[in-house]
């Protein structure tokens, strides 16, 4: 029997479903083993697991589980229970599950206070979601929108296009007793021809006696950027609503506090109704008006505007609107408010309840939409616009038709822009409430629910003694190196969080990423600039900021690296079509870059992510990428510097950054599903390495054969630098592997690596006889981590304290003498004051971090 106690993220509430992982130390946890949670009162509180990775050994190494965040509290024990013929289900407090059941009209699901019936019909997520026997909403349904557009003459016609979405698979993905998981996979139809275009998948998440449902939606690119402009792209429900209009209400949460009205307000010149039933019904009372003490309400109702029509819509990150208008479509808006940063949830309702639906970061991935239409009728339809059709159409097209590789540093001359096989994906849920309209504090505790969900972690100590994730260190401050270290790598974080918001890094297919490098002449961010704009993963920030969570633990950094990751596992990566499993590299636009590499897709990124909190979509994702060495078949990483009619096997990876991200995604394919076969691909590498006339110094360029997982020698040389060799997430994938595979030689030629790198290049030349000839590597904090791993594995304090000198040194050559210290500048980038890292690039801010992190755990007595 294993525990490990774990606490609620800080800042986040209890409230709603919860969803989180647990790590488990090898061989401790066997993969029949039960898990069992008491809060911090004692209390045993039912959760949900499941497996999500093995030791090589078939030990658990991680869990997810799933529960109720208002029982579960701030603290938690989970206990790690071995089943056995001994102790079985007498022990094991097991309440029922969700019933499941197939019928002829369709699936049932009975989740206790809760059922959905889904509907056999492929155009309908369901046909009815009842709540506590009230029929709450009813034939969910995917919109699509797609704008046409033709010039005649010197006139632009634009036309939109209407699509519904059309399931074509829906599986329950898991059940048990405290939630069902329900995956639609589909696409979107053309009302009018029948084409279909932008493929869709949806997890439902139903959660047993609770009226909320999550949904994680996800569309993927299959259109001709020059001719599909996406227009809008949504989820729809038919909701029922009862009531006089005088008790209908609608309510959006704003900057500060909600927008509430009725759809009849109770405000008139004549006749006047008295101000005590007005107050009471804008304070959400149901009403019951009397014919005769009530009369001149009653006659009011029947004399003015029924608002029926409401849309929260957030054009840009700084500002949104609530509009409104009769059940016309022949009568105009009216502008009910202005705002900056509305905060996602709207909720209607009647005398029947309510009705509310919250987007996950609404405002900063806009242009978003929450609307309901209807509303004075007897079924209100109410919509979720992931891409809001108020917005102009989103254009996908490239910025330029021909390639900037010198001047504004992008992969080749070629223009291999395209966004086919890209994705995005949008969370949401709803609920239903029993009053007319939810109280203001219920609107905003189910809104913390959905826009910082629970999740529980145990402490950095924990993660860290067990290797969770590979080496990295704790932050220290006892001695002036240490402070200094930690205060550069704070600043860093301080300066990224505020500039995100100062740079306006948000949007649908933008948040989450950070730009490349910085401009300090125009003091702005090379938007512009090829290969300078967004980051797209480049030398692993995804790596520096999910270290440092693990290392402190702050909510702040844990939301930094989620939406980092959703982007980057989305917008960056190909998920079918001939790029399945590679990225494009960075670039202006996200998908803009010529060369499509393995390492903006590598599992590596996202395992953080996954293994913390169970995401689903996740673990689709690392499905459709486990296979992307295949795709180098179709575009070479190295096609422009090679004879390809010389070649013996088909492609080309180098060692890093491409062979150690299929390893990457391998050992993630391993360990999830303990399929050895995965872990053969790792080794067949590996043994060809070793027969290399450096091993892992050599190359870093071979031939590669995807169908036999073999590299082939073809000399010493490193296209691009051998910085790219390590940089790119090599040194973390290949130490974390070292431990899984057990294999000492491979663990000395990453020593071997490491204690080379920094040498003179006299004394690699000496080394290596002469091979590596003018070869050189470049940029070694960039290969701190190795570097470090190789001086502990030699216990060479000589090395740690030239790497510490180098650390420290190459801040101000690539930097500037201030470092990561602002300077504050009037008037410039759009700011009254803004202060400016001039030297920044989010290159050195993330390598230098990165390897800092890693570095303290090998050699932190060798500081200076």
């Amino acid at each position: 029997m294993k525990q490990q106690k774990m606490h609620l993220l800080e800042n986040r509430n209890s409230n709603g479903t919860a969803s989180w992982g647990s790590y488990w130390e090898k061989g401790s946890v066997s993969d029949k083993a039960a898990f069992l949670c008491k809060n911090e009162k004692g209390e045993s509180i039912q959760i949900q697991s499941h497996i999500t990775a093995y030791w090589p050994d078939g030990s658990v190494k991680w869990a997810a589980h799933a529960g109720d965040s208002k029982k579960l509290g701030n603290t938690i024990e989970i206990t790690a229970l071995e089943v056995t013929d001994e102790h079985n289900d007498k022990t094991i407090s097991k309440n029922d599950s969700i019933i499941v059941e197939q019928k002829e009209d369709g699936m049932f699901i009975n989740a206790g206070t809760t059922s959905i019936t889904i509907s056999p019909e492929k155009d309908v997520l369901f046909k009815s979601f009842y709540a506590e026997d009230r029929l709450v909403a009813k034939e969910g349904k995917l919109i699509l929108l797609l704008e046409e557009r033709n010039l005649d003459g010197d006139v632009l016609v634009t036309r939109t296009v209407p699509y519904n979405g059309i399931i074509k698979e829906t599986k329950v993905i898991e059940n048990g007793p405290v939630r069902c998981v329900i995956q639609y996979k589909g696409t979107h139809q053309c009302r009018k021809s029948g084409v279909e275009k932008i493929p869709f998948s949806l997890f439902m998440e139903i959660t047993k006696d609770s009226a909320d449902i999550n949904f994680t939606h996800t569309f993927f690119y299959d259109g001709d950027e020059k001719k599909d402009f996406l227009k809008g792209i949504g989820v729809t429900f038919d909701v029922p609503v009862e009531g006089e209009n005088v008790n209908r209400h609608v309510k959006f949460a704003t900057d500060h506090g909600t927008f509430h009205e009725s759809l009849a307000m109770l405000l008139s010149w004549r006749p006047r109704v008295p101000m005590e039933t007005y107050e009471a019904q804008i304070r959400g009372e149901r009403l019951t008006l009397d014919p005769e003490k009530d009369a001149a309400a009653l006659e009011t109702a029947l004399q003015i505007p029924i608002w029926g029509e409401y849309a929260l819509v957030q054009d840009s990150a700084s500002h949104f609107s609530i509009r409104k208008r009769i059940s016309n479509p022949d009568c105009c808006f009216l502008d009910g408010l202005h705002g900056n940063k509305a905060k996602g949830a709207m909720a209607f309702g009647g005398t029947n309840g309510s009705f509310t639906i919250v987007k996950k970061d609404f405002w900063q991935k806009c242009p978003a939409t929450l609307q309901v239409k209807a509303l004075d009728k007897e079924i209100a339809q109410a919509a979720v616009w992931f891409y809001s059709p108020e917005a102009e159409a989103y254009d996908f097209r490239h910025y330029a038709t021909e390639g900037y590789s010198q001047s504004y540093y992008e992969g080749f001359d070629e223009v291999g822009a395209t966004p086919f096989g890209i994705a995005n994906t949008s969370s949401f849920s709803i609920t239903a409430g029993k009053n007319v309209i939810p109280s203001d504090d219920e609107l905003a505790a189910f809104l913390d629910s959905v826009q910082k969900p629970a999740v529980y972690v145990a402490d950095p100590s924990y993660y860290h003694e067990l290797k969770a994730f590979g080496y990295w260190s704790l932050p220290k401050k006892e001695t002036e190196a240490e402070k200094w270290l930690e205060e550069q790598m704070d600043q860093l974080i301080e300066f990224y969080k505020k500039e995100i918001d100062v740079r306006n890094w948000y949007g649908l297919f933008n948040y989450g990423d950070f730009m490349h490098t910085y401009d300090k002449t125009r003091h702005s961010w090379r938007y512009d600039m090829g290969g300078y704009a967004w980051q797209n993963t480049e030398l692993v920030p995804t790596y520096w900021l999910w270290y440092s969570f693990l290392r402190s633990g702050r909510e702040d950094i844990f939301t930094l690296a989620e939406a980092m990751s959703r982007h980057c596992s989305e917008v960056d990566t190909y998920h079918f079509g001939p790029l399945q499993g590679i990225g494009s590299r960075h670039n202006v636009r996200h998908w803009g870059c010529s060369c499509k590499e393995a390492r903006i897709a590598m599992a590596g990124h996202h395992r953080f992510y996954y293994y913390l909190t169970g995401d689903y979509r996740l673990a689709d994702l690392f499905d459709e990428i486990k296979d992307g060495d295949f795709a180098t078949l179709n575009i070479d990483p190295l096609r422009f510097f090679f004879d390809k009619d010389k070649m013996v096997y088909p492609t080309h990876a180098r060692s890093g950054p491409d062979w150690s991200s299929f390893c990457s995604n391998w050992m993630t394919r391993w360990e999830r599903y303990n399929d050895k076969t995965y872990a053969d691909y790792i080794k067949v590498g590996i043994e060809d390495l070793k027969k290399m006339p450096l091993q892992l110094i050599s190359g870093s360029d071979f031939e590669y054969d995807p169908a036999n997982k073999h590299l082939r020698y073809i000399g010493e040389r490193a296209t691009g630098g051998t910085h790219l060799q390590i940089c790119m997430g090599a040194e973390q994938v290949w130490i974390e592997l070292a431990d899984l595979l057990e294999d000492e030689e491979w663990v000395k030629m990453l020593a071997d690596f490491g204690h080379f790198y920094l040498l003179s290049h006299e004394e690699q030349l000496k080394l290596s006889n002469g091979l590596i000839n003018d070869r050189t590597f470049t940029y070694p904090f960039m290969a701190g981590g190795i570097i470090a791993y190789g001086a502990a594995y030699y216990k060479d304090h000589e090395l740690g304290r030239q790497l510490w000198n180098e650390m420290k040194g190459c801040l101000e050559r690539e930097v500037g003498d201030s470092c990561f210290c602002s300077k504050d500048i009037n008037n410039a980038g759009n700011q009254e004051v803004l202060h400016e890292v001039a030297g920044i690039s989010t290159n050195v801010a993330s390598q230098w971090c990165l390897n800092v992190i890693c570095a303290l755990e090998f050699i932190r007595e060798d500081l200076w």
